[in-house]
């Protein structure tokens, strides 16, 4: 009997082994994760650097939620996402150093819980191979510490696919369950088409195999971001078919459009590509790009080798129709539109990457694994010099738009101050005046508004030095600021 026992008090001790084992590998893979979300969250503050000034899209957004300067305007397009992220601080703080600080740190936290949504659906090494791929990316580093949507819906994608997976392969998973909403929910927020698009194979997966739980929680999720942007487009667009046609328009009119060129020319550096002129950048800059593809393929079939294809296919898929609106729908290119794409195909991509340096036994491939190391070496450096130069033409825009609002302060047009005309929304921010467009993307007043505004308040038009002005404003006295002919209404 004894013997007995103390057989079964063995047999229970080990039961009892795995899950030990299995917390302990859990909290290393956490601490992994973790020092990865740091050394990204440092980079931004190193690279990119706190004192940035806010961009166009920022100031946008920013403006929403800022007490010190007039909103500017909001086009169909836009989502309140960003604005409700950056509020905590904005709200409060004019500091861009503290709201850069801020999205810095946020972004590294976001980036440690989308990984973790992946754990146990692949190793930890792939996990932090696959999330360094992503966060070492120029643009990524570029757009963290930014106010803008992009990043995030990477993020939510991330977070979405990885719990949808998890829920999928563990039935009573609550926990995953909730992420695939709270992914839903952070991506329609940001931007409701890219998160459509994003969970298309998500949707598709669920019906084909009835799962209908999975299903309805993550269509509640995504409606529950999407609703703010529906009903702020009954209240303010004419209704959502008004503004889905809106939206349509101001982006270039959305249908059959071949734009993979167009985001190999942003890749080198260029925020925005509108029109996308020049040459593609040098081969050492796109290489990666060309990579990518390959990388899924190998991912592919190194999953279906081991026989768990699900897990690779369907980020895959993800990634395939995220990028679909910004290859084939639109007729310019930003680099940052393809964050979504790039952060789910970073995961199969390291896959593949273990896979060539280590043989199925474990053991590594010394040559191979040099190989790889020195492409990733490259890859990095070379990222690093193309977001140093997108970070020094970006500071001196900025710094430009900062020094003609001081000029502007000079000649008198003070808040509260109307502009119009050339970049009225960036200088306008930095003026401390409300912005106006009597036609164009941005419309939203008119001349005989802007001419009485002009009576009680000052007024100013902007234009390229030597550029035509508008009837309105042709008489009024002309002062060169840099290269833009400052137009200044006379008071009465």
């Amino acid at each position: 009997m004894a013997d007995g026992a103390n057989a079964i008090l063995v047999r229970r001790r080990r039961r009892d082994q795995p899950p030990a084992a299995g917390t302990a590998r859990g909290k290393r893979g956490d601490r992994a994760l973790a020092a990865l979300a740091a050394v990204f969250t440092l980079a931004q503050l190193a690279l990119v650097r706190p004192v940035l000034l806010l961009g166009w899209d920022e100031i946008v957004y920013v403006s929403q939620v800022t007490s010190h300067t007039p909103a500017a305007f909001f086009s169909a397009p836009r989502s309140r996402g960003v604005s409700l992220l950056v509020a905590p601080v904005a709200a409060w703080s004019s500091s861009v150093p503290l709201l850069r600080v801020y999205l810095a740190v946020l972004s590294g936290a976001a980036l440690f819980l989308a990984l973790r949504a992946w754990r146990g659906l692949f190793p930890t090494r792939v996990l932090v191979v696959g999330g360094a791929l992503f966060a070492t990316l120029w643009t990524t580093l570029f757009y963290g510490p930014q106010a803008m949507p992009n990043y995030w819906v990477a993020i939510g994608a991330l977070i979405s696919v990885g719990c949808f997976l998890r829920a999928r392969r563990e039935r009573s998973a609550r926990a995953a369950l909730w992420g695939v909403a709270a992914g839903g929910v952070l991506m329609a927020l940001m931007r409701p088409g890219d998160a459509l698009w994003v969970a298309l194979p998500l949707l598709a997966l669920a019906l084909a195999r009835r799962h209908w739980r999975l299903l309805l929680v993550l269509a509640a999720g995504l409606a529950a971001g999407a609703l703010p942007w529906v009903i702020e487009a009954w209240l303010g667009h004419g209704g959502l078919a008004q503004r889905l046609s809106d939206a349509s328009r101001i982006q270039g009119g959305l249908g059959w459009q071949f734009a993979v060129d167009d985001q190999l020319r942003s890749l080198g550096g260029r925020a925005l590509c509108r029109p996308c002129t020049g040459s593609v950048p040098h081969p050492v800059v796109t290489v990666w790009w060309f990579a990518l593809p390959v990388l899924a393929g190998l991912a592919v079939a190194v999953a279906a080798r081991a026989r768990r294809l699900e897990r690779t296919l369907v980020p895959l898929a993800c990634a395939a129709t995220a990028a679909v609106p910004y290859l084939f729908m639109i007729g310019y290119a930003a680099p940052r539109f393809l964050q979504p794409a790039y952060a789910l195909l970073a995961i199969p991509a390291a896959d593949a990457l273990w896979h060539v340096v280590r043989r199925p036994g474990g053991s590594w491939r010394p040559v191979a694994a040099a190989l790889v190391a020195l492409g990733l070496a490259g890859h990095l450096a070379v990222q690093i010099a193309v977001l140093e130069g997108a970070v020094a033409r970006n500071t001196d825009s900025r710094r430009d738009w900062d020094r003609t609002a001081g000029a502007l302060h000079r000649l008198g047009v003070r808040p509260p101050c109307l502009l119009t005309g050339h970049e009225a929304i960036p200088i306008g921010y930095y003026t401390g005046c409300s912005s106006g467009a009597t036609s164009g993307h941005n419309e939203n007043t008119t001349v005989p508004e802007i001419l009485r505004t002009a009576d009680r308040l000052p007024v100013a038009h902007l234009a390229p030095a030597g550029g035509t002005p508008p009837k309105y404003a042709r008489a009024w006295p002309v002062h060169r600021v840099s290269d833009l002919d400052v137009r200044v209404a006379p008071r009465p």
